[in-house]
């Protein structure tokens, strides 16, 4: 079961990796600005019946970056960070100084037929709108089996903000997209 919750975790972060020809007739409503950003609790149920939460951040820029950091509780440091751009994906394990950088084609067998980088930003544009749909669970994203997990998104903006891509320094090693569930099981 745990497995499936940190799977669930890789799935709505990574929602948007693969890209689609339908791109340009996309239906999803951009901001004026170009720019959402959200605070956001992720919530994973555990097997004795409670349930753990982290809380974050989302930013993203249209059509270009999606960035959400996990935060440590009270410190509010960053444990964790993924990047999704429509051509790759990179997951920062902050606190052991390890990343994973994949490209769209090698996460292909990892997610479902709909992951799409432009469905990833209509679900958070929707979900940015009065009365939008802002808590997430497995089921929304297509693995009914973890319904429990939910992401729940809260304080949206357009304002605009400074977004770069992560840089990592020398410190960081890479490991292979193998360990990516070992990598967010250790975050959590």
């Amino acid at each position: 079961m745990r497995r499936f919750v940190y799977l669930l975790l890789v799935v709505v972060v990574l929602a948007g990796c693969k890209s689609s020809k339908r791109l340009a007739t996309s239906e999803t409503k951009a901001p004026v600005s170009g720019y959402l950003a959200s605070k956001l609790q992720l919530t994973i149920p555990n097997k004795g019946g409670g349930s753990m939460s982290v809380g974050g951040t989302m930013k993203m820029k249209t059509h270009e970056r999606v960035q959400v950091s996990l935060l440590m509780p009270i410190l509010r440091t960053e444990v964790a960070r993924i990047e999704i751009t429509p051509d790759e994906v990179l997951l920062v394990d902050r606190m052991n100084r390890r990343f994973v950088r994949a490209t769209k084609e090698e996460l292909k067998g990892m997610l479902p037929k709909n992951a799409e980088f432009s469905r990833l930003e209509k679900i958070l544009m929707d979900a940015s709108l009065p009365g939008g749909k802002t808590e997430l669970t497995g089921k929304d994203i297509g693995i009914p089996s973890l319904e429990k997990a939910k992401v729940q998104l809260y304080e949206f903006s357009t304002k605009e903000f400074s977004m770069t891509p992560t840089e990592l320094t020398a410190k960081y090693r890479q490991v292979p997209l193998e360990e990516l569930v070992k990598m967010l099981m250790a975050l959590l």
